[in-house]
């Protein structure tokens, strides 16, 4: 304990102090230590956590993947970061293995080192390529805290860092009409999380992207969908859109395709869309994109994520899960409320902000690591990695259960403090 609360106060002394002072508060100083799979333990060992976080599919294959681990040490013979300047055998492999994994003519792929510098190629695409400059966004989403994809997110992201560049605009997710009234004649793009993570997954009708699709289509405007959260197979496809029939203009990838190991992102590109580059073929160059070494690990995390079979096993997870969820919906109907569900992409929706906080702190302590979606706190992200055992699914539901149990008993016998009741 001694070394564990030095690491904490050094935390809190050199880097950041307001997330040491939140953790402590919420009763769960985790410092990590081993990890393992599905399993992750406290700096001082003691019983294994569940990650359920994942961070937001991070871990879609759990911590330290073998076969990811065996990959990278396999690069390190041969490899290094690369340069990006130069043609390069690994990103043009892997380029070509997304090629065939996309529908459509989603054929070109540049590569970068992180979510947000992904969606700023993304965007700066979309300018360069209509004309055009606004960009409209949904309200409660999350692109990153780079430049223009911090344009794009919420103002509670990005008004303390001062004015940010014009011409960005959001409207309510899922809602066609004001879409219809944002889109003007000056849009280069709408962009959207396929299913917004930190807006609580919420899951659009079937029909919403189709009539999306077209409208973007009637008016001019690309549509980017930035699958850094939902792809590599988390909802039951390799990637959330193929559930709503329709191509989009860009996809942005990222957290999964690193394998929880080596980072790297990919901005998939429809053919025309390359054309940009045309006159200044290094306009977009990024030092640590497309590092060598991360474009072996993204092309092993697509062979195991599109193996057959995988997209089958998280198909039954889902049932099993949904089967689950529903039985402690009704067994706790004063504080679940409902499932937010595509395939493994999932929100527990409780009946209010302090009931989640009271679920998150149970949860931790019946060995379940899970946090709240920061744009609706009444809702506790649920994402166990994809490959996790049938059993082990039964398992976090019947800690679930105990942890809903625990939180209906605190609940009963005291108030939320001021901050959270009255918060939203």
């Amino acid at each position: 304990m001694e070394e564990k609360q030095r690491v904490i106060e050094a935390f809190a002394a050199y880097s950041q102090p307001a997330k040491a002072r939140v953790w402590s508060e919420y009763g769960m100083p985790l410092v990590l230590g081993r990890r393992e799979g599905p399993f992750m333990w406290d700096m001082d060992g003691g019983p294994p956590l569940i990650n359920l976080h994942t961070n937001g599919g991070t871990y879609n294959l759990g911590h330290r993947h073998p076969e990811i681990i065996r990959t990278v040490r396999q690069a390190l013979d041969e490899l290094d970061i690369g340069n990006g300047h130069l043609i390069s055998r690994p990103r043009a492999e892997l380029a070509e293995m997304l090629a065939g994994l996309m529908p459509g003519d989603l054929r070109y792929t540049i590569f970068g080192v992180s979510g947000g510098e992904a969606v700023d190629l993304a965007l700066k695409v979309a300018r360069g390529h209509t004309g055009r400059t606004r960009i409209i966004s949904a309200r409660g989403g999350y692109h990153g805290h780079t430049g223009l994809a911090m344009a794009a997110g919420d103002p509670r992201y990005r008004d303390l860092f001062g004015p940010q560049p014009p011409g960005f605009a959001q409207v309510p997710f899922a809602d066609l009409a004001s879409m219809d009234a944002a889109v003007d004649d000056d849009t280069a793009a709408v962009i959207l999380e396929t299913i917004p993570a930190t807006l609580g997954m919420p899951v659009p009708p079937p029909d919403y992207y189709p009539q999306l699709r077209e409208m973007c289509d009637r008016r001019g405007a690309l549509l980017i969908l930035d699958e850094v959260q939902t792809g590599f197979g988390r909802t039951g496809r390799l990637w959330a859109f193929e559930h709503f029939g329709i191509v989009p203009d860009v996809v942005v990838l990222g957290k999964g395709s690193s394998g929880g190991i080596y980072p790297i992102t990919a901005t998939v590109l429809r053919e025309p869309l390359i054309r940009v580059f045309d006159l200044e073929p290094f306009a977009h160059v990024s030092t640590f994109g497309g590092a060598e070494i991360g474009c072996r690990v993204m092309q092993k995390v697509l062979e195991i994520s599109s193996a057959p079979g995988f997209l089958d096993h998280v198909n039954r997870l889902a049932a099993v899960f949904a089967e689950g969820v529903d039985a402690l919906r009704r067994k706790h109907p004063g504080l679940l409320v409902r499932l937010r569900q595509l395939g493994l992409f999932m929100g527990l929706e409780m009946a209010d902000e302090w009931s989640a906080l009271l679920v998150l702190s149970s949860a931790y302590r019946n060995g379940l690591f899970m946090v709240y979606a920061n744009n609706d706190k009444r809702v506790c992200q649920f994402l166990p990695p994809l490959n996790i055992p049938l059993e082990l699914a039964r398992e976090i539901l019947d800690r679930l259960d105990r942890s809903l149990a625990a939180a209906g008993e605190l609940a009963g016998g005291s108030a939320p403090p001021p901050e959270v009741s009255g918060s939203r």
